[in-house]
């Protein structure tokens, strides 16, 4: 009875929900399928595995779908995913006026309050200091801009969320979520409240399975990563000189003429950008450089700026504050009398270095196999990152198609992060996409707000990071949330097996919901919690499980006005969907 219920549900929703979006599994045709290496796990084991991991989630009809696609097909189209069709989000994407506005533009219609002031002054013809009174006329004005900014700028977070939820083109929403952690910024120190808006999609994702020089020197350009480490205040100090008084003091000393003194500049070197450049970017904390290694790629990133950066501009290069003498990098010597070329042979020398390779490894070896990465298969991916020449799509594809990645030791080793928690929820009930900043508050209450990781390193990635007594309640009580619609989007009228389970007896109940949202498996102490309704971790609301189960000790019948949505609440909030 139970697997014909759980057939029925995943063919009435692939019918009801996944036929217009079958043209990314239509075009499987045109992909060669990847080849597999031999793991342990059997083949219903390895697509829920590679659905765990290279997606945020399975939705309803998903392991029907790719059973039909075939598993080394659909790896292979995941990693093309310009050759999937990506409708349904294109379709939401629409609600988001900022997802196709440069941050220029939006500054300009939605500048902070002291750029609006001083527009304000220029227009009347007002002196830029002194005390600036607000008329009445000037206060309404300025409420209208910024609770305009409020809500565009609340897009920015909704926008990625909704999209990692919508999107079929899953692992490249994987490896973007990856890499913004890899070179992770702050929000709350951003020139303009717009600036990571271009960070996720014009920097990040575009790059986040090419090629790795390619998407860090994007990041290196950035406006949100050259503000958050201070580069764009970083000058050749007083005991070096700039590339224009090199040039100078050349022509002076080729003419025989006095040598021109330098002056102080600015506020000097910065060295942050150089530190998190090595440590947390390229060759990882113990990849063999040294303190006078930081000063001196610091020097060679001196006068990578920006052009206005709380007015929204761009990457600027400016010669008369980068340190023009000879430098020594990791060995590597790089001579005098150069400029923006500096930075970009660092960025080269980095960027292919055997460390950054083992370093780059181990984080996406951790990401998809095991919170221990496995030492064989992490030398064997630097082998890939270097004979490719950093092509993360090769890297990759190593990894998932490795023995090590289709292993039971790697089966649901893994703790969800709050995000793939709260999305992957989403996507289990096929709830509806969010245009509002509300589900991105649910996963930062859980503890990982979006580009809200204050200090450079991004969040962790392993369980203990995650797992906690008090992490574990409000796991819990997410989840009996989705499961009662208040989680924005979520709601059981939208999950086509509901139709059928929520009539069904209450042992099919658990049944169905085991096989539909816990892959089947379920250890005895979780059939016991959806049988009784009885969490002994947390006391479920009384107007979602009722008065009578509440009180009803674990054990006993349970009562009769425990809800379906109670049910599938506690299969959300359960051990077993907190792995992947």
């Amino acid at each position: 009875m139970i697997k014909r219920l759980a057939i029925a549900g995943f063919a009435v929703t692939v019918a009801a929900c996944g036929g217009a979006r079958s043209g990314a599994h239509a075009s499987t045709s045109s992909v060669r399928p990847v080849p597999l290496a031999d793991g342990d796990l059997t083949a219903d084991q390895q697509v829920t595995h590679a659905l765990h991991r290279l997606t945020f989630g399975a939705r309803p009809g998903s392991v029907a779908q790719l059973h039909a696609a075939g598993l080394e097909r659909w790896i292979a189209q995941q990693l093309q995913p310009e050759s999937i069709p990506d409708t349904l989000w294109e379709h939401f994407a629409g609600v988001f006026t900022t997802q196709s506005a440069s941050v220029k533009d939006l500054v300009d219609a939605n500048p902070p309050q002291d750029i609006w002031i001083k527009r304000l002054r220029k227009a009347r013809g007002l002196p830029d200091t002194g005390r600036f009174v607000f008329s009445a006329e000037d206060s309404v004005d300025w409420k209208l801009v910024n609770d305009r900014t409020n809500r565009l700028s609340g897009e920015i977070v909704a926008a990625p969320v909704a999209r990692s939820q919508l999107s079929e083109r899953q692992l490249l929403e994987v490896m973007t979520a990856f890499w913004e952690n890899h070179f992770s910024v702050f929000a709350g120190k951003m020139p303009t409240r717009f600036t990571v808006l271009e960070y996720d999609r014009d920097v990040i994702r575009p790059r986040a399975l090419g090629k790795f020089r390619d998407l860090l020197g994007a990041v290196a350009h950035s406006p949100a990563m050259l503000y958050y480490l201070d580069n764009w205040q970083s000058a050749s100090d007083t005991a070096h000189r700039t590339l224009p008084e090199w040039r100078a003091a050349e022509l002076a000393t080729a003419a025989g003429k006095p040598v021109p003194r330098k002056g102080r500049r600015g506020n000097g070197l910065n060295e942050n950008f150089g530190r998190e450049l090595m440590e947390l970017h390229t060759l990882g904390v113990a990849g063999g450089y040294s303190q006078r290694d930081v000063i001196e790629v610091a020097r060679a990133l001196t006068g990578w700026t920006l052009q206005d950066p709380r007015e929204g501009g761009g990457f600027i290069f400016r010669p008369e504050w980068h340190d023009a003498e000879p430098k020594t990098v990791v060995g590597h010597p790089l001579a005098a009398g150069r400029g923006i070329e500096d930075g970009e042979e660092v960025l080269d020398l980095l960027a292919r270095h055997p460390s950054t390779a083992r370093f780059i490894a181990t984080k996406l070896v951790r990401r998809f196999v095991s919170d221990t990465p496995p030492a064989g298969l992490v030398a064997r991916v630097a082998s890939t990152f270097e004979r490719t020449d950093g092509d993360i799509r090769a890297v990759v594809q190593a990894i998932v198609t490795s023995a090590e990645f289709f292993s039971h030791a790697a089966y649901k080793s893994k703790v969800k992060s709050p995000r793939e928690l709260v999305v992957s929820a989403l996507r289990a009930i096929n709830a509806g996409g969010d245009s509002t900043p509300r589900t991105a508050g649910v996963i930062g209450r859980l503890g990982e707000p979006l580009f809200g990781h204050v200090t450079p390193d991004g969040y962790p990635d392993a369980a203990d990071a995650w797992m906690n007594a008090g992490a574990v309640l409000d796991r819990i009580n997410f989840g009996v949330n989705a499961g009662s619609g208040r989680i924005p989007g979520a709601s059981l009228d939208r999950w086509p097996p509901s139709w059928t389970l929520a009539f069904a007896p209450l042992s099919a109940q658990v049944d169905g919901v085991v096989a539909l949202l816990l892959d089947g498996e379920a250890s005895p102490d979780t059939r016991q919690i959806l049988m009784t309704g009885q969490n002994p971790l947390l006391a479920l609301r009384a107007d979602t499980l009722g008065a009578g189960a509440m009180a009803a000790p674990v054990g006993t019948p349970p009562s009769s006005k425990l809800t379906f949505a109670a049910l599938v609440g506690l299969a959300l909030g359960s051990p077993e969907f907190q792995r992947r």
